[in-house]
This record gives C-alpha cells, sequence and structure tokens, in this order.
C-alpha cells in the first residue's frame, strides 16, 4: 500500500510540473528527479516481493511518502493563498525551500529504502524466504486447534444438555456432534443447483467454481455433492484432490493417478506422469474436485493435463478467490457460496446448540434469533457461538437462568470479537493474497457506519479520490475502480446489496465482522479513524490521515484546533446533530483536505472558507435553498467529484465546472453562457442540467459526457445538436417539468429521428413525457438501446405496437403508471428483452405472448388478468424446463 501512495505522490507531482509549474519555480528539477526516484522504489518494492506479500518497510515507507507529501501540499497553500496575481515572481524565490526538503527526502530516505529493497532482493535470492517455514507452522498450529476441538467436542457431547418449557423444569439432552450436514440444512438450495449444472451434458470440459470466504461451507458443500448418489450415478470416476497452500502440480498429478492405478510413480519423471495422466484422463467420463485451489498459477498447471474435448467430463472447484481475470471462473454455472440469511442463521444456531429444531423453549427464541443475526450470517461464527451456548446449558439449570447468560452473551462485544479470532484468520490470509491496489480500497470500507449500504458509484468515487486507484491498460480510473469492487465482491469481501437493470452493482456492504478486520487493520496502519461521540481511546487525531465520524462528536472536536495532517474528513451520521459551525472549524483546522464527505450536515449557506482546501478533490454537500453555485469553486483546481443536495428547484452555476469529473446536483444546474469552456473533456458525470442549458456549446464542451440528466421543460430541447454532439454519452434520464401539472401542461410532441440521439446510448429512462406510444418506434431503431425505462406516464394512450424488429438490443423495459390497455407486438419485435417490469398498469389486458426470451417478469398493481396471464406463461416455461422468473407484488 505504500507504493500506492508513492505513485499517488508521483502522479500529483506529474501534474503540477505539467499546469502548475508557476507555483514551484526553483524546485523543478528536484520534483523531476523525485518522480524518477518513487519509479525506482516502486519497481524494487515490486522485485523484492512479486507476490504481493505484506512488505516489512510498509510503515515506515508510507510514513516518509506521507511527510513529503504534507511538505509539497503545504508549500502549495501558501503559495496560492499570498493571494499575489504573479505567483512566479513573488515565489520564484522560495522554490528552493521545497527543492531543498525534496532534495534531503531524496538522497537521504529514498536511498536507503532503495538500498534496503536491493539488499532484501539480494538475500532473497540466495536462501529461502522464510514465508514457506510460516506457512508450515501456521499449519501444524491450525492442526493442533483441530485435535483439541475435537477433544472438546468428544467431552462436550458426554455431558448432558437442557432444554424446557417450563423455567423450573429440566430436561437431559445429548447433542450430536457438529457435522457438515448441519451447515448444509442451509444450503441445500446451493447443493440441488450445483448438481444441476454438474449433471448437464457440453461440447467441451466444463470447470465449475464455488467461490467463497473461509468459513461458507465451500468444502462441505463440494464433499456433499462428491458423494451424492445421482453424481455417483452419473460420474463413476470421481476424483477428489485437496490443493493445500505448498502443492505443485506435480503433486496433483500423482493423486490422480492414484485414482487410476496402485503404482507408485512418484520417482517418476514429470513428463512420464503427465502423459500418463493425460491418457487416463482423455477417454474417461471423470469428476474431478480441486479443494480450496489458491492461485492461478495453481490453475495453469492442472489446466494444462486436461483434456478439453471431454465433453462428458466435469472439473469443480473452491476456492477463497474468484479468477475472473484468468477465464476460470465467472460463467453463469459458477457459484459464489452467499452468507446465510436470517432464518437459515437461526435454524443452524439451533443445531449447534440443541442438535435439532425441536428443542429450543419457546422463551430462548427471540434471543436465540438475535444472535443467531449478530453472527452475520457465516456459518463458521455459528459454530463458534453455538458452542458458547451450549455452554450455558450443560449444567441442569431453569429456563430463566439460561436466558439471562444468552443475554449476557449477546450484550458481550468483546466476547464477540474475541470469538471472531478464525474468521478475521481468513480475512487476514485474503487480505494479504490482494494486489497492492486493493489492500486500501478494501480496508476503507470500514470508514462506513455498521450496516450501512454503501453506494458503489459514490465508493469508487471517494477510491479515486483518494489515490488508491490507478488506470490500468486502456480502462479510465473510474472504469479500474469498478473492475477493484468487482474483485472484491468476486473474493466474498464485500456483499452486493442492490444491483441495477443491468445486473451492474448499485449498492453494497460489509459484514460486521469483515467491517471489524478493516477497522482493526486501518488503525494498525494510520489509514482512518473511526469516532464515536466524545470517545477519546485510541485516537490520535493529530497524527490521522483520515477521520470517519457516526455520532455526535462536538466535544471532541472542538478541543482539537488544529489537525493539519488529516486529508479526509467523512461525516456518515443517521442524524445530522453536528452544528453547521464546525464545518467551519474543520475547514480551518484541515488546510490539506482531499475529501469531505459532509451530505449528511445540513448547512444554510455554501461554505466560503471551502476556497482555501487547494488539494479538495471530493465533496459532497448538503445545503438549504442553495441558489448559485459560487464563481469561487472554479478556485479549486483539484477537484474532481461535487455532489450537493439542496432544497431549491435550479440552482444557477457560477463556478467553472469543465474541470471535474463528476457534478451531482438534486437541482437543475443553469449554465452561465459566459463560463462555458472548451476543456470539459474529463467530464464524465452532469446530473441534473435544465433543458434551457441544452446547448451545442455545452455538447461540445462535454463532449465525453457518459452520463446525463436533464429536467425541466423539454418541449425545445431537440431543436438543436445537443445529444448528438454526446457521441460517449451511454445513459440519459430526461425528466419533463418540476411538476406533474407543469409537465401535462407541457407535453413532448414528438421525439426526433434515431440519429439524433447520441451514438452510443444504451439507456434511457422517460418521465412525465406525455408521449403518445407510436412515438416510440423511433426509440425502436435505436440498436444500442438496451435499457428503457417508461415512468409516470412517460406515454398516454390505450394502444401500443411495436413494429417488426423492433428494439433488437433491447434487455430490460420499464413500464410504469400508464394507461395502456392493449400492447401488442410482432414476433421478430424486442428479440432480446429478458426482463420485463410492469408495475401500475391497471388497465393493461395483456401483453405480447412473442416475448421468447424474458427470463424474469415482475408485476405489480396490474389488472388480475396480467396475474393469470404471467402465472399461465410460468407454467408453461415451468414445464418446457426454461428458467424463468416470476415476481408479483401487491
Amino acid at each position: 500500500m505504500a507504493e500506492t501512495s508513492a505513485r499517488f505522490l508521483a502522479r500529483n507531482v506529474s501534474q503540477l510540473l505539467e499546469f502548475h509549474s508557476e507555483l514551484i519555480i526553483g524546485a523543478e528539477n528536484e520534483l523531476r528527479w523525485l518522480i524518477m526516484d518513487i519509479d525506482m522504489l516502486t519497481a524494487q518494492a515490486a522485485e523484492m516481493n512479486p507476490n504481493n506479500d505484506v512488505d516489512p518497510l510498509e510503515k515506515g515507507v508510507k510514513e516518509l511518502i506521507y511527510e513529503l507529501e504534507d511538505a509539497i501540499d503545504s508549500f502549495l497553500t501558501d503559495a496560492v493563498a499570498s493571494g499575489n496575481v504573479n505567483l512566479s515572481l513573488q515565489h520564484a524565490g522560495q522554490g528552493h525551500i521545497i527543492a531543498e526538503k525534496v532534495k534531503n527526502f531524496r538522497l537521504r530516505h529514498l536511498k536507503e529504502l532503495i538500498d534496503a529493497y536491493m539488499s532484501m532482493a539480494r538475500i532473497r535470492s540466495v536462501e529461502e524466504r522464510p514465508k514457506t517455514v510460516n506457512h508450515i507452522i501456521v499449519e501444524k498450529v491450525k492442526d493442533l486447534r483441530l485435535r483439541h476441538l475435537m477433544k472438546l467436542t468428544d467431552a462436550y457431547i458426554s455431558k448432558p444438555r437442557i432444554s424446557s418449557v417450563d423455567q423450573r423444569q429440566t430436561i437431559v439432552k445429548t447433542l450430536r456432534p457438529v457435522t457438515g450436514d448441519r451447515v448444509l440444512v442451509a444450503l441445500e438450495d446451493e447443493e440441488d443447483t450445483m448438481i444441476g449444472y454438474l449433471t448437464k451434458s457440453k461440447e467441451e470440459l466444463d470447470v465449475i467454481s464455488i467461490i467463497g470466504m473461509r468459513g461458507l461451507g465451500k468444502t462441505t458443500l463440494a464433499r456433499r455433492i462428491y458423494e451424492n448418489e445421482r453424481i455417483a450415478y452419473e460420474y463413476p470416476t470421481r476424483i477428489w484432490i485437496h490443493v493445500s497452500r505448498n502443492s505443485k502440480s506435480r503433486d496433483v498429478y500423482l493423486n490422480i493417478l492414484k485414482t487410476f492405478s496402485s503404482v507408485d510413480m512418484s520417482g517418476t519423471m514429470d513428463q512420464e506422469i503427465i502423459e500418463t495422466v493425460r491418457a487416463c484422463l482423455e477417454d474417461e467420463k471423470f469428476l474431478l474436485i480441486l479443494d480450496d485451489l489458491r492461485s492461478h498459477d495453481d490453475w495453469k498447471g492442472i489446466e494444462s493435463i486436461l483434456p478439453h474435448n471431454n465433453g462428458r467430463s466435469k472439473v469443480l472447484i473452491t476456492s477463497c478467490d474468484n479468477y475472473v481475470d484468468a477465464g476460470v471462473i465467472g460463467k453463469p454455472s459458477d457459484k459464489v457460496l452467499r452468507f446465510l440469511t436470517s432464518d437459515e442463521s437461526w435454524k443452524l444456531l439451533q443445531l449447534e446448540v440443541f442438535g435439532n429444531l425441536k428443542d429450543c423453549p419457546p422463551e430462548l427464541e427471540e434471543i436465540g434469533q438475535q444472535i443467531a443475526d449478530k453472527c452475520g450470517g457465516l456459518p463458521l461464527q455459528m459454530v463458534v457461538v453455538g458452542g458458547i451456548l451450549a455452554g450455558q446449558i450443560m449444567e441442569p439449570r431453569g429456563v430463566g437462568a439460561i436466558k439471562s447468560e444468552w443475554q449476557k452473551v449477546f450484550e458481550n462485544e468483546k466476547l464477540f470479537l474475541h470469538n471472531k479470532r478464525s474468521i478475521y484468520d481468513a480475512a487476514e490470509l485474503i487480505y494479504s493474497g490482494l494486489p497492492n491496489d486493493l489492500r486500501e480500497c478494501f480496508l476503507y470500507m470500514g470508514v462506513f457506519p455498521e450496516g450501512y449500504e454503501i453506494s458503489a458509484w459514490t465508493l469508487t468515487r471517494l477510491w479515486i479520490a483518494e489515490g488508491f486507484v490507478r488506470a490500468k491498460g486502456n480502462q479510465n480510473l473510474e472504469e479500474s475502480a469498478n473492475q477493484n469492487l468487482y474483485n472484491l465482491i468476486s473474493r466474498n469481501l464485500v456483499v452486493v446489496d442492490k444491483i441495477n437493470s443491468v445486473g451492474e452493482v448499485k449498492t453494497c456492504s460489509v459484514r460486521d465482522m469483515i467491517r471489524a478486520f478493516c477497522l482493526d487493520k486501518a488503525l494498525e496502519q494510520n489509514l482512518f479513524q473511526e469516532i464515536k461521540g466524545a470517545q477519546k481511546r485510541d485516537f490520535k487525531m493529530k497524527e490521522g490521515r483520515r477521520l470517519c465520524v457516526h455520532s455526535n462528536v462536538e466535544a471532541l472536536l472542538s478541543e482539537v484546533p488544529n489537525i493539519p495532517s488529516v486529508r479526509s474528513f467523512l461525516f456518515y451520521m443517521a442524524f445530522p446533530y453536528l452544528d453547521p459551525r464546525y464545518i467551519s472549524s474543520i475547514l480551518d483546522a484541515c488546510n490539506l483536505l482531499r475529501v469531505l464527505d459532509s451530505k449528511s450536515i445540513r448547512l444554510d449557506e455554501f461554505p466560503t472558507r471551502i476556497t482555501k482546501l487547494l488539494h479538495l478533490r471530493y465533496i459532497t454537500l448538503c445545503v438549504d435553498d442553495l441558489q448559485n453555485l459560487p464563481q469561487f469553486l472554479s478556485e479549486l483546481w483539484n477537484l474532481q467529484t461535487l455532489v450537493v443536495d439542496t432544497t431549491s428547484h435550479t440552482i444557477k452555476v457560477e463556478a467553472n465546472i469543465w474541470r471535474l469529473r463528476h457534478v451531482m446536483t438534486n437541482a437543475a444546474i443553469i449554465l452561465s453562457p459566459v463560463g462555458i469552456s472548451k476543456a470539459g473533456e474529463n467530464l464524465q458525470t452532469l446530473t441534473i442540467l435544465s433543458p434551457e442549458s441544452c446547448t451545442e456549446d455545452v455538447s461540445e464542451a462535454a463532449h465525453n459526457l457518459k452520463t446525463l440528466r436533464i429536467r425541466g421543460k423539454l418541449l425545445t430541447m431537440f431543436e438543436n445538436s445537443f445529444l448528438e454532439n454526446l457521441v460517449c454519452l451511454e445513459k440519459l434520464k430526461l425528466v419533463n417539468g418540476d411538476s406533474l401539472e407543469m409537465a401535462y401542461q407541457n407535453p413532448l410532441q414528438g421525439l426526433p429521428e434515431p440519429n439524433c440521439f447520441p451514438p452510443c446510448l444504451k439507456w434511457l429512462t422517460l418521465s412525465n413525457t406525455f408521449l403518445k406510444w407510436n412515438h416510440l418506434s423511433t426509440l425502436a431503431r435505436i440498436e444500442t438501446l438496451e435499457v428503457l425505462k417508461l415512468k409516470d406516464n412517460a406515454c398516454t394512450g390505450m394502444y401500443w405496437n411495436v413494429e417488426e424488429d423492433g428494439f433488437p438490443s433491447l434487455q430490460f423495459l420499464l413500464i410504469a403508471t400508464a394507461d395502456l390497455v392493449i400492447w401488442e407486438a410482432s414476433v421478430d419485435s424486442l428479440p432480446s428483452l429478458r426482463r420485463l417490469v410492469l408495475k401500475n398498469c391497471r388497465n393493461l389486458n395483456e401483453f405480447p405472448v412473442a416475448l421468447k426470451s424474458l427470463e424474469i417478469l415482475e408485476i405489480g398493481r396490474v389488472n388480475i388478468s396480467i396475474v393469470t396471464y404471467a402465472r399461465n406463461i410460468a407454467e408453461e416455461k415451468a414445464s418446457s424446463k426454461i428458467p424463468f422468473k416470476l415476481s408479483i407484488a401487491p
């Protein structure tokens, strides 16, 4: 992660040299040397540490990078704060100050670090690193733990248990030992799904994966599949291989051969072993299970000997990782093993404590369910907590006493933390295996409050602003950030809560136990600090880089007059208790701030002190009745993302927003024609724009826009080439009027020809436009359109006919609040439609029979005939064994 910080510093210095060299006259050469030295440092670090292990020099390197970063940024802040128009003359004699600091850093600290890495690399080349030894020790410790657990279990089984329906009654029970079957009580649907995949015929060898973090039951599920009667019938030859930490491809080959021959081939040459394995597998119908596959290299070594033309056979992989980039995982048949639901967790906890689902006294059900929920859906946690609860019923006692003890368990936060050491170990293993640019992204999930539903859009923009993301290949920063998010999701470190219409992540979260790991690790590495109330324990605010506030902290903030090292202040409070005046205090105290997320604090006016935050990259504000975005925002030349929430319907923009990447407001923006810049190539998101600002000058300036929302009187907005000029626009939302009355009085009279829309348009939402249904024939000819949402009287009229070949690429269609009665479509129309949503269409009698590709149908507040019609379709699909999902809302 120090590498990430170093690259971020180098990137900032490069931009400084390119765009603001007048501020650093006299220091240019030293800064150029600094960039070259950082490149050398990161190269040496990568060479010494090719496996992305946690760097022993990590903390020291990062602190030095921070120190130099603060020195440079403080110098720039002072330079700009001078207010002198001729900055180059004002500071021409002062450039040597920062030049000397940079030179001292380079020749002293950087040289020492580079030498240290070179020495470590030399040591590594002549002797085996201790990593292997450490892993052997870890495995032995795990073995000892398992043996100890077995002894405890044996003793545990022999003791009596109490289950009672009366607080004075005691009944002795014997608890069965913990088995995988208990976990599978909650995973039976997963087992059935996987068996279905495994019994399907394929033309080539099929590789299927079960992915999930340790403790979710991957091995147990795979073992159940391996032993399933149907699988045993389908695959007479079944091979189970546990891929241990230190396994080599040769070891796997030899284990495979044991299935076919008792001859010991361990002394045979590698090539002969490989040829023998290939010969055994080539014509055999087999199921090969590779349990706990750990790396892409492990897979490539095994894949090379598999007969890919053997379509009768299957390979099942269990892994804590998801090798999407390697092409191993990512097919629909792959199973990312989920966490348990609340109901499943409670069932499993009962099995862990009582041995069945019938013996829990009613008096213990409520507290038991609360404890189960607190386990976060992880089977391993249920095992640990179940052991604690079971210990409470080993001695004969009444149910009231047991309930009291269970309540103490529920309330004892430390107890839960102490007993998730095994989960911490698993998280640590996953964390240490993450690439450098993912580690800080992962730990950063802890800045959000417990149980917080995180916007994926917000998260990725914060990562970018914090400097955690670097563009990879042809990707821009946003695309690379999204890839980072999907990588974390694929490793089960992040949970997907909601997806959008085309299956992209909309919101996500982290389980409490994983978040606790993030908090501890972040505090250890000084990545961020969580502040709750006036609690001051363990907080070193003057040394912190990022502070996240989750509750009222006025008393604490009032005692901290200056915290210059803080680069991020993030407020995620359920209620905005913080007095707005503290925003000004924070801005004064943190003049090097990069991120200010204060949307949960309502302000009366736009804070003018923001102008001094030269290094600000991301800001969210909530300002009541905001009338304009002031011109002084233009001075923040590092700003990338601006999010403003206000009670106003419109906002006049006086500031130059064209250097930003993302501008989001809930009020329609009215741009000043004087301030339109030709340098808007970075702008990707602009919401909400007023129709009167939809001019050709704006579209030429913001020609790289990808997401645009327009709200207001849309009647005249198609009179120019505004939309046509937005050649990169993919998502467009058009909302007619600020109210239903205004929209009704100003309906759209039609739509322009398809070539007048953005050429890359994929996603279109229309709301309150009051078009006629036949106007949609224009949209039906847009070949790139994949998502169409018709909301709140987007169209009016009783009849809609989708003509032949209409909407060739449309995958998602939403019709909400419409007076449509008859909807027809030709057989060749909507050939790609997978998901249809009908809401509040009470007059609609039926929808087209010709929707052959439909896989998901969601209906709500519709005519009863539509419900009957939908159920008939579902039955027909089921009888034909065609995958189909029907969802009916009240």
